[in-house]
């Protein structure tokens, strides 16, 4: 174990999380830590489930004295957001998560931590390995997939669990307890292409250097979109500048905000002795127009980067001319970010969108977005919207995945309880949230009507990035009181 973490571990926290570091586990590649979960269930001889979509389902029966106590399930994800520094050589189909410990803080070397949700893993496992503590009848939810539409809890069969109340552990900031999250739809357009072969130079434009972050949690902090903001500079160089499109490309997931986005571009000329004339006009009108764009993102974007890359001479395969101008027209004007505030909630996203992904591909363009709203009906129109956009210009629109906002509830015995405990131990009460990132509590809530639900988690940021970072004594402090309020919950 890293040696740091032994000096500060508690109750095993940091070992767990540590050891499931170790096993690839992104998105669609959850076989091994599933399999991994099993082996801890076997090996604390707790009833399980392991089912199809590798979700695994612990149960450890209430200790002594505890058996009537309404039980109690643990919730979260195994799989995380698989991102990393650009030309970085980590393969997340085999390597394990290099972990850095820096003050308080512990961060991944070059690539996301997978604290979102490893934490929560960590918590469960060590807490259903600890014998030492006096609880109720403890129910573990452990799902897959969550970053890509939450599939695996929606395949979850919940018929062995007999919980009331369900503890999210899918939080990241402690002293607050979230009790609503919006709901989402994640969908891919798909606009045809044509090509043509024409001669010249081939150049490369790469924008990098942004914010980026999680669609949901950060989609109202003002960063910008990378694959947005290149459309926008193909845009305005088009209007001084005439160029072809060959290639482009943005982004890894549909709910991460992209930080990267390349174009490769042909440039023309009636002789090839002026194609380099052509290249350093170009390249001069470009830094123009970047000066521009880092004035007006001075604040919001402060290390925003352009480089350019000649790739030489030749015969190349570009988009047609009425190809070319259906994809910059959509790149332009496909709506991106906060939609609308809430008129309930100071300061809550109501409805967003984040375009997550965008390819051009030989013969298509595909972009891929996450839709969140916390009401319903916009959600859809936003996605009708896109659907409109979509089909006008010939191409097709298809929702992959949808999932229910978890809605606020006026009544929660569960989060009294909370609050109680909260400020017997620091004298406040707990701050009651909601946000518009999403989560599994609307799906679970569905299969199980009636139960009583909060969300919470210890102090993390930049998560989604390969800024992501856990606080260590946030993660003991809300451990802790996680142990406290599972031995007094009535």
């Amino acid at each position: 174990m890293n040696s740091d973490l032994a000096k500060v571990d508690y109750k095993g926290i940091f070992y767990y999380f540590e050891e499931i570091s170790k096993i690839p586990r992104g998105s669609g590649n959850e076989g091994e830590i599933s399999d991994y979960l099993v082996a801890f269930a076997k090996e604390h001889n707790l009833e399980y489930t392991q089912d199809e979509a590798n979700n695994v389902i612990m149960i450890k029966e209430a200790t002594p004295g505890y058996e009537d106590r309404p039980a109690i399930i643990l919730q979260g994800h195994m799989d995380m957001v698989c991102e990393k520094k650009k030309d970085y050589t980590h393969d997340f189909l085999k390597d394990p998560i290099k972990l850095i410990v820096d003050g308080d803080y512990i961060h991944a070397d070059g690539t996301t931590l997978g604290a979102d949700n490893g934490i929560a893993v960590a918590y469960i496992m060590a807490m259903f390995a600890d014998d030492t503590l006096q609880h109720p009848r403890l129910e573990a939810i452990i799902t897959t997939d969550e970053e890509v539409g939450m599939i695996g809890a929606k395949s979850l069969d919940t018929s062995s669990l007999k919980g009331r109340y369900m503890i999210n552990l899918d939080s990241e900031e402690e002293g607050y307890l979230l009790a609503s999250c919006a709901g989402g739809i994640t969908a891919t357009s798909t606009l045809p292409i044509h090509r043509v072969t024409k001669n010249g130079k081939r150049v490369k434009l790469s924008i990098g250097g942004l914010k980026g972050g999680h669609s949901g949690a950060e989609i109202d902090k003002n960063r910008s979109n990378a694959t947005k903001l290149l459309g926008r500079l193909l845009f305005d160089l088009r209007e001084r500048k005439g160029f072809d499109l060959i290639t482009m490309m943005g982004g890894f997931k549909d709910n991460v905000i992209p930080r990267e986005a390349e174009a490769e571009l042909l440039i023309t000329a009636t002789k090839d002795d002026d194609l380099e004339k052509e290249w350093n006009e170009i390249k001069d009108i470009i830094t123009e127009i970047m000066g521009i764009y880092r004035q007006e993102l001075a604040s919001s974007e402060p290390d925003l980067k352009l480089e350019t890359e000649n790739l030489g001479n030749g015969d190349y395969s570009v988009l047609d001319m009425i190809s070319f101008e259906k994809v910059l027209f959509l790149l332009v004007n496909m709506p991106y970010g906060v939609q609308v505030m809430s008129a309930d909630i100071e300061g809550l996203v109501e409805s967003s969108l984040n375009l997550g992904v965008f390819r051009i591909e030989e013969d298509q363009a595909e972009f891929m977005n996450s839709i969140r709203s916390s009401k319903d009906s916009y959600k859809h129109y936003i996605s009708d919207k896109l659907n409109y956009m979509v089909s006008f210009l010939g191409g097709d629109y298809h929702l992959r995945n949808e999932y229910p906002a978890w809605e606020y509830k006026k009544d929660s015995k569960l989060r009294d309880q909370f609050n109680k405990i909260y400020h017997e131990l620091y004298g406040k009460e707990m701050v009651v949230q909601a946000i518009h990132a999403g989560l599994e509590c609307g799906i679970i809530y569905d299969k199980m009507p009636g139960i009583d639900i909060v969300s919470l988690g210890p102090n993390m940021s930049g998560i989604h990035t390969i800024e992501e970072k856990l606080s260590i004594s946030s993660s003991i402090r809300v451990y802790k009181f996680l142990e406290r309020v599972i031995s007094e919950l009535q």
